[in-house]
Order: C-alpha cells, then structure tokens, then sequence
C-alpha cells in the first residue's frame, strides 16, 4: 500500500510499503564492506586451527617479510609499552550471574586456544588478500590437547580443563522455582510423561558477514568505526573499555546490515582488534569475515541437553513441571550469554499453561565450541519447545486430544495479569483464541479422520501443535540489574520538528532489516499529526543519538516506539503552549487532532503543527518564559516484559520407509498487540517461522571428538532454500499490552520461536503407530528412518528395505528415539 493513499489518521495500523526496500533492491544500500577510504589498510586474523591446544610457538618472520604487509601482532604487542591505548584487551561480560565463572577472554590467545577459530595474531596489510595471504603464513605449533563438545562431556569427571579458575568446566550453577513444591507435586501425580532432549547448536547465517572499518585521527585523538552492529552505543562503551580509548572520543555506526539474528549483538574481538590497528598505524583499517571464518567465529545458539518432565493428575490438569538442563556456553563467556539458558529460559517455562508447581535447574558448561549467546529467540525457543513437547506427551499419556488437553490447561482469560511460578507477570492474553482460529484453519476434526484413512491405505499423516509464549523487551532496568545486567534497559528517542514542518526521529535502537524506518515514521506521523512522507527515522550512528541499548529481543517497537511516542508528545505538548499564545486561548482550551491545533468550541481558530513549528523557531511570539525550538528527548523505562503469544501448527506426510517429511501445511495464528505495519509483521513471522523449520529439519553445527567443526560451510551446514520453506497461512489476533503506550508486544522472533515444536509434534504424531515419540533435531531423513527401525527391531519387526516394508503392528507400543 502507497502511504499517499492512506489518511493521516489511519496511517498507525496500515500495511503500507517498506521505505527501506528500494535502496536495497538497486543496490544503492551503504554496507560496511561497501566503505572505502582513501589509505585504507586491511586487517586478517591468524586463527587456531585446533578446538584446543596450548600454543608452543608463534613464528611471524615469513609473514612480515611480506611484500605489502605493515605488521603482525601477537597478545603481546597489544600489551607492550608502546601499544596506544591502555585497556584491558580482554572482552567483558555484561551480564553476571551469582555463581558465574568470569574466565579471562583476551582479544588474542596467549598460552592456549580453547575452539577452533580462536584468535592469535592479526596482520595488517595493504590489500586483503596480502592480509590473508599472510595470515597463512605465520607458524604456529601446538600442542594438542584433548577436547569436549557437548555440556555432558565437559562434565564427566575425565573431561579436560577448559579453564584453570572453572572448575569441573562449569560456568555456572542456576535455579528458579521451587523444587520441594514440584518434588511434592510430582511425589502425589498419578500420571506423568518425560522426555530427554537435545536443542543443537544453530550458526547464525546473516546474508552479510560480520564485519568493521575504523579510521583513526592522530590531531584529534578521535575513532570513528563502522561496523556490522546490533547496537551501536553498547559496542561503543564496550571497546573503549577494551582498547582504552575515551568514549567521547569514539563513535561507532551501523551502516546498512545485513540480518544479524542476535549474532552481531555481541562484542567479539575483531571490531577491537581493527580499532586498536587503526590507532596503531593512524590510517583507517578495514576488516570483512569470510563466510567460512563466520562459521568458526560467530556466537551459535542453543546448545541444550535437557531432562524434562511433567506430571497430571486423573483428570488431565497438570500440576507439576520439573526441568533440568546442561546448557553449552562454548570456550568463554560472549557478552550477554550467562542471561540466555537462565532468565531468557527458566521464566518462561510456564508457556500458556496455569501449571502450579515448577522447578527449573540450569547448569552452565564451558566447551570447545565458540563462545555461545543469542539467537534469535534466545532462550525463549529452548523453553517453548520443552514445554510444548512435554504437553504434548502429556495429552498421550492421558490419553486425551493434545487440543482439548491443551485447552484445559490454558491460562483462563480472567487470570491476567498472570503471575507464572517462575517469576514473571504475564501481561494480557486470551489464549483460546488463536487455538480456535488455528483449529478452523485446519478443519481440524475432518484431519483426523483424514489421517485415520491415510493410515488404512499405508499414509502416515501427523498435525503438531504450538502453544507459543515469549518475553520481549526485557524491563524495568531496575530488575534487570537486580538479576545480573551490567547494562539499562531503557530506549532513548529524540524527536525534532524543523521549522517547515517537516521531522526527524533518533531512536537509540539500530534495525537490521527489521522496516524501522517505516513503522517509527508510521508512529511519528500518527502523534504529531503531520504526513508520513515528512518524517525521517535516524538510528545506529552514535554521532547523532544521545544514547542507546540498540535492537534485539524483539524490544524495538515496545521500547523504542513507546520512546518515540513519549518524544513526540512532550513536542505537542509544548506546541500547545505556543499555539494557545497565539490564539490567545488558556493552553487547557486547546484541542489538537490530526496536526491542527483549535480552540475547544471554536474550531476555526486553529494552527497546523508546520505553523506552530515555523513560530517555535521564529521565536517572534512565543510565551516570555519558553526557550525557541521545537523538540523533545525520552527515555522510556517499561515498568515489565511483553508476552506475545499464538498458536502455529503443521500438518505432515512422513514415509517411514525412507525418513523423508513433507509438510503439506503450515498455519500460523499469532498475537503481537496491537500492529504498526501488518505486512510488516507478516514478513516477521514469515521469516521466524522459515528459521524454525530450519532448526527442526536442516540446521545443526557439528564437530567431531576434537571440536573440528565439520559443517563449516553451506556445503555441510543446511540453510533451508526457498523450495524447503512451506507455503505459510498467517491470521492474527489482537490482545494489547497495557504495559506501553502503543499496546504493541514484539514480533521479530516468534516463528522462530513457535515452528520447530509444532514440525516435531507433527512428525511424532504421524509416526506414532509406529511408537517413535521423539526425534532430536534436526529430523533428517536418515534419524527418521533410524528411529523407525529402532522401534520396529527391538519389538521384533522387519526392517525397511528388506521388500517387505515396515509394519507398524509390529512396532512398539511407547518408548522412542531419545
């Protein structure tokens, strides 16, 4: 939709174009690698290739001897007498846990590496190709040293010491809820269903690679960095901490970026280390990551091995949930990590369930896998998909319909604001109504009986369902400090009227594909009453915002659009006053609506906004005691979380004789509050939903015995293409949140968070003739097969491809692949 052809008054709520797009779609977009100065030298990153091994010797001589090659640096002429800058050259944590294991993590490794990929030296050179070319040529020799992977690992008692100060591997020991409640709870169940579990570790596949430039000026003492950056201010205070560099004396801005899902949140030691070489050499200094160098360095997610249970008495109502998880936080700690698998999980493992006993054990492990943190989701993903999978068992074990027994147990409309069992307050919620929505979708009882023909006629048919929560835009500041934050929660806006009448929004938040530029001017535009097309959105360049905590957990629209709706009404708010001077009215006669600003009673004695703005910079006839201008700054501070919440489910054709999973249908009800851009969120949840099916089907990073990582590349690592992405049905419904003055609740992680259960129930249900009730992910089709064929050997059934194909009468009637 053309935004000249919606009204004013209805531009908030209209699906109308991305502004962002056409920049995008003709290749005029400025991305970080796009960047070029004149002087410009060009950084690589000697890497280890060992998952962990102590360092005996690192020979640079070849390396420097180099036609075109400026320097090599090791750890140690970082720290040297002579390096600029005084920092720690370590990256910090900025968020602490009470029991958390703060292992040094410096910017290049010094006695060992701990994951394949560490760094060790860098090479600055006059071309990127010189660089790598010399990257290749420094010597190092290891020694190698014994690995672990998987959290489980890194806790047995012969597993190798990751870090000196982290005994026994752990990073922390965390729990939330009660655990003789639920011990009790379970003590007095006379039904309960478990699960053991894997959530695999994901690679974040931005379509651009991480990547900085810095430019260094000697005669002001001044840094400025481009950067691939999720939030720009946070990176700035974090580096200068790291380099030693004054903040005021260091900006840092996010170009155009392409897609980050969480992974360019954190701060890693390449933007540093580029910063730190621009000082070094007082010329700007460019580093771009290869896509394979992404794979061995960018922060995965996930990573949790998990015991699950659930526990329901006659009639079907749950009364306990019991949880304990080994999560995987990799070599070191990344910036945000310790918060993932504890706050970011364990407080939403109620879902959108009234479940009254919960214990939630978390236990952190270091590995030789690159440092862990979010991704997109982060947390709440782990926490949906134990929940909904154990509801899941639960209706089996009852032996009642996963909807009714669903149903049942949902949060009653009456219960909100809802106080869950592990320490939050859910908002707002009617979570009947997606089901409902979901289930007509489907026509949902002609399936049924549809599957119970296919299975006469050897088809198996299955339907998963997906009773999503999430928490977006983690607050109040104040909480989130009591819980381990080293940072504020709060969003920062300014909103500036110019004297023609037209403005420009600073937002402290930083999009990356996101459409801010649309909706903020969309929220603007709707406040002051002016044209959409006059509203300019600015955001990523600390230079022109105050402050900011920058975009991830889908805060974006709860925090900074309410920022921008607090500016945006202290700037009519003053315009009243000037507007009331000039119509000589009391400022409490004034009316405004829709940009014009009246006398009550008198509607022909009227300014527009543009004239009010015109005389606020004039400032001929302002009141005596009123400074010129027309603008106004906010932090906005949410008072608690947003709960967004739907119902996704997948209607699925699996053939137990080759593994393979089709999915006929995918159908999506979600409710994100009230809706700024509804194309935008339909884009939002289109995109979670096609990671989701990723993680459920595809996606997973592997290494072997020494932490070598063997899916290094989209040759290995399995991004779903266009062709594996299901055509999607989305319906919404609208519960709005009172927390926030636009009553929105966050989108841009949803599907991701919703689809790999809803794609998992649906294949156990399809397969459950042949007792298989869970498959790790991802489901390829050989651990489909395999765990057919388990089922059916153990019960003494044929094996498929012996001609005589797989019979489920001859399966086993419970247990499955684990």
């Amino acid at each position: 939709m053309d935004p000249k052809d919606v009204d004013a008054a209805d531009i908030l709520g209209s699906a109308i174009e991305r502004r962002e797009d056409p920049a995008l779609l003709t290749g005029n977009a400025e991305y970080t690698d796009d960047i070029q100065i004149d002087g410009m030298l060009h950084m690589a990153v000697v890497r280890s290739q060992y998952g962990h091994a102590n360092i005996l010797d690192v020979d640079t001589s070849e390396a420097e001897a180099m036609d075109g090659v400026h320097g090599v640096y090791t750890y140690e002429d970082l720290t040297s007498d002579e390096t600029p800058g005084a920092g720690s050259f370590a990256l910090p944590t900025a968020w602490l846990l009470d029991s958390l294991k703060q292992v040094p993590h410096q910017l290049l490794a010094t006695d060992k590496v701990r994951h394949q990929g560490d760094g060790i030296a860098v090479v600055v050179a006059e071309d990127r190709y010189t660089a790598r070319d010399a990257a290749g040529a420094v010597d190092v020799e290891y020694e190698r040293l014994d690995a672990v992977v998987h959290p489980s690992e890194a806790f047995s008692d012969d597993a190798e010491q990751i870090h000196d100060d982290a005994e026994g591997n752990v990073a922390f020991d965390w729990e939330i809820g009660d655990a003789e409640k639920t011990a009790d709870a379970f003590a007095d169940a006379p039904h309960t269903a478990s699960i053991d579990l894997e959530n695999q570790l994901l690679i974040a596949n931005a379509m651009e690679p991480r990547a900085a430039v810095a430019d260094y000026n000697p005669g002001t003492d001044e840094l400025d960095v481009a950067m691939t950056t999720q939030n720009p201010h946070v990176h700035r205070l974090l580096m200068a901490g790291v380099i030693g560099h004054p903040e005021h004396k260091l900006s840092v801005r996010a170009p155009d970026v392409g897609g980050g899902f969480g992974s360019k949140i954190h701060h890693y030691a390449d933007e540093a280390l580029v910063a730190w070489c621009s000082m070094m050499h007082e010329a700007p200094v460019k580093w771009v990551a290869t896509r394979s160098e992404t794979y061995l360095t960018d922060a995965p997610g996930r990573g949790h091995e998990t015991k699950g249970e659930i526990a329901m008495d006659d009639d079907g109502n749950i009364v306990g949930l019991r949880v304990d998880t080994q999560a995987n936080l990799g070599a070191y700690l990344s910036t945000f990590a310790p918060s993932v698998p504890t706050y970011l999980y364990g407080t939403l493992l109620s879902g959108q369930y009234d479940i009254p006993a919960i214990y939630c054990h978390v236990k952190g492990a270091f590995t030789n896998v690159p440092p862990v943190d979010a991704y997109r989701g982060a947390g709440r993903p782990e926490a949906s998909f134990l929940v909904e999978r154990l509801v899941h068992l639960g209706a089996k074990e009852m032996d009642m319909d996963t909807v009714e027994f669903r149903k049942q147990n949902f949060v009653p409309d009456d219960a909100f604001p809802y106080e869950t069992q592990v320490a939050v307050v859910y908002d707002s919620g009617e979570y009947n109504k997606p089901m409902d929505e979901a289930l007509e979708m489907l026509d949902y009882e002609n399936f049924r009986e549809r599957q119970e023909q296919a299975r006469d006629e050897g088809k198996y048919l299955g339907v998963g369902f997906s009773c999503y929560i999430e928490a977006c835009g983690l607050a109040p500041s104040e909480l989130a400090g009591q819980l381990g934050a080293q940072a504020g929660l709060w969003e920062s806006s300014l909103v500036r009227m110019h004297p023609s009448g037209t403005v420009t929004a600073y937002c402290g938040t930083s999009g990356h594909g996101q459409g801010h530029g649309t909706t903020y001017s969309q929220i603007v535009a709707n406040e002051l009453g002016v044209p959409y097309d006059d509203v300019e959105v600015v955001e990523g360049d600390t230079d022109e915002i105050p402050q900011g905590m920058g975009t991830y957990g889908s805060r974006s629209a709860a925090v900074g659009g309410s920022s921008l709706v607090k500016s945006a009404q202290k700037v009519v708010e003053k315009g009243k006053q000037i507007a009331a001077h000039q119509l000589e009215a009391d400022p409490e006669d004034i009316e405004f609506e829709n940009g014009q600003y009246s006398v009550a009673g008198a509607p022909d004695r009227s300014l527009s906004m543009a004239d009010v703005a015109g005389a606020a910079y004039l400032a001929h006839d302002i009141p005596d005691d009123m400074e010129p201008g027309l603008e106004a700054t906010s932090f906005y501070d949410p008072e608690n979380f947003v709960f967004p919440f739907g119902t996704h489910a997948a209607i699925v054709e699996v053939d137990p004789d080759s593994g393979e999973i089709e999915i006929e249908r995918y159908v999506a009800v979600d409710d994100v509050g009230n809706q700024i851009n509804p194309k935008i969120v339909e884009g939002q949840i289109h995109g979670g939903i096609a990671q989701g099916v990723g993680q459920a089907l595809y996606e997973g990073a592997e290494y072997d015995e020494n932490a070598t990582l063997l899916t290094g590349s989209m040759q290995d690592y399995a991004v779903p293409k266009a062709e594996h992405v299901p055509e999607m049905e989305t319906e919404s419904t609208v519960t709005p949140s009172p927390h926030n003055p636009l009553g929105v609740k966050g989108v841009g992680e949803a599907g991701t968070i919703a689809a790999p259960q809803a794609i998992v129930n649906a294949v156990a249900d399809a397969l459950e003739p042949f007792g298989v009730d869970h498959i790790d992910m991802p489901m390829d089709a050989e651990s489909v097969w395999s765990a057919v064929q388990a089922n059916a050997t153990a019960d003494g059934g044929t094996e498929s491809g012996d001609g005589s194909g797989t019979d489920p009468d001859t399966a086993a009637d419970d247990g499955g692949e684990r």
